[in-house]
């Protein structure tokens, strides 16, 4: 849903002036940040990497001059530096626009080499593939963020391709691996997964998946069936847990510079790109990114990216702990002030994993929408739920609803999700100002 655009560090704004004030303005109140699953602010060494970018690399990266060496160079450390952040190989790593593009990127692809095996004469598998005409099948959950939703929505309704959106459970807001599994078909070519939830901050179980859909595509080679790749949206999770694709046994993997405290820009990881994983472009021009993403280089912004991958390479535990901390001492104030039977913690699940930075909760009580306390708050810049929701209105999230939360606890939700300069302060001040914000709500009933 609606959120709020990142301040910079120590964002201190003005009241409006009194009726009658003559323009004078009271002192500055503090305001603070805690969206940071919709957006990040630039880490100083990330505006700094683009800015001597900007500066010294303004070159084409495919000429052979000066300037243009230097930009080179710098795509290449940055293609490094994303690379040791994910523990793949910098040769799998393409640059794309953002996280919509690398979604959309892998699922064209994904649609367009289905057609190509099952349209190619002679092959292995001619005898036992699909009958021709049929479609490529896509499986997913039904809390997938809008840039994997809709794509595969519009397949389906294009008649494209087929689509199964597998419901979370309503006991651990997970996708089930038995479940996603059972909707698998013999057309079936892409298993899609977020591998965090930028609602609840639940983490999926990605390497089961993947070792399940290993085994399985063991016996479909048997059988001529085409392999099912396995993509994970990665979005959430970078810079806030541990993440490797050897570890989730991932084909694709999205990232999202603005995330984790760079730029708005993205990549894709693609596991053994075209030769044991394929991609095909949505673009053609230059020859750039070898082809699969043409165009000419944004240096500045892959400087950046590159610089915030670095710093979470070298950073990710600490910068994990931290936030722990403080969204443990966050939801610990906040049933201290309201009581147990007026919050609920939307975000958590028995026996699920979450990241370390994201507390989904409602405030129980019938004034008390998510959008109307967050407009009575002074300080506090957060959001009641996704970004890419927020044309919803005063209607609940489908997230939350999917994942079981009753309707009336779901509509008074928010979402605060913590940074790397969040403070036990900064939760203090969050949990009086919201206090205050109940209290202004419920006197005018």
């Amino acid at each position: 849903m609606e959120a709020v655009a990142a301040p910079n560090r120590d964002v201190r704004v003005r009241a409006a002036s009194p009726p009658g004030g003559r323009g004078e303005k009271s002192q500055p109140e503090r305001q603070v940040y805690m969206d940071c699953n919709a957006t990040t602010p630039l880490e100083p060494e990330v505006i700094q990497a683009v800015t001597e970018a900007m500066r010294e690399a303004w070159g084409n990266p495919s000429s052979a001059y000066p300037a243009g060496r230097k930009a080179k160079d710098i795509i290449n450390a940055a293609r490094e530096n994303l690379a040791k952040m994910i523990g793949g190989k910098p040769q799998d790593i393409i640059f794309t626009s953002g996280g919509t593009e690398s979604n959309n990127l892998v699922i064209h692809s994904v649609v367009k080499h289905f057609h190509e095996i099952h349209t190619s004469k002679g092959g292995a598998a001619e005898s036992h593939s699909p009958a021709e005409g049929a479609m490529p099948h896509f499986i997913t959950c039904t809390v997938e963020h809008d840039s994997i939703r809709l794509p595969l929505e519009h397949l389906a309704k294009e008649h494209v391709a087929a689509v199964t959106f597998v419901p979370v459970s309503k006991v651990n807001g997970q996708a089930e691996v038995d479940d996603i599994l059972a909707a698998v078909r013999p057309t079936t070519c892409l298993v899609t997964i977020m591998l965090a939830n930028n609602e609840t901050g639940v983490i999926m179980p990605v390497p089961e998946i993947s070792q399940r859909v290993r085994a399985l595509n063991q016996r479909r080679a048997t059988a001529g069936l085409p392999l099912i790749l396995l993509h994970t949206d990665a979005a959430q999770a970078l810079g806030k847990r541990r993440v490797d694709v050897e570890d989730l046994g991932v084909d694709f993997l999205t990232i999202v510079g603005h995330k984790f405290y760079g730029p708005r820009i993205g990549a894709l990881y693609v596991r053994g790109l075209s030769e044991l994983t394929p991609l095909y472009p949505m673009l053609f021009g230059g020859g750039q990114e070898r082809n699969f993403r043409p165009g000419t280089e944004n240096t500045p912004m892959i400087a950046g990216l590159g610089k915030a991958a670095e710093l979470v390479a070298e950073n990710c535990e600490a910068y994990e702990a931290h936030m722990r901390d403080v969204r443990d001492y966050l939801e610990e104030r906040l049933l201290a002030e309201f009581g147990k039977k007026r919050i609920h913690l939307n975000s958590q699940f028995p026996g699920s994993e979450r990241l370390p930075n994201t507390c989904n909760f409602s405030i129980r009580g019938p004034q008390l929408q998510g959008r109307l306390v967050l407009a009575q708050c002074r300080m506090l810049l957060a959001s009641v739920g996704a970004a890419c929701h927020s044309d919803l209105g005063d209607r609940p999230s489908p997230v939350l609803l999917s994942c079981g939360i009753p309707f009336d606890v779901a509509r008074n939700a928010l979402r605060l999700s913590v940074g790397r300069s969040t403070t036990r302060a900064d939760v203090e001040l969050v949990v009086q100002d919201l206090k205050q914000a109940v209290a202004q709500l419920e006197g005018q009933a």
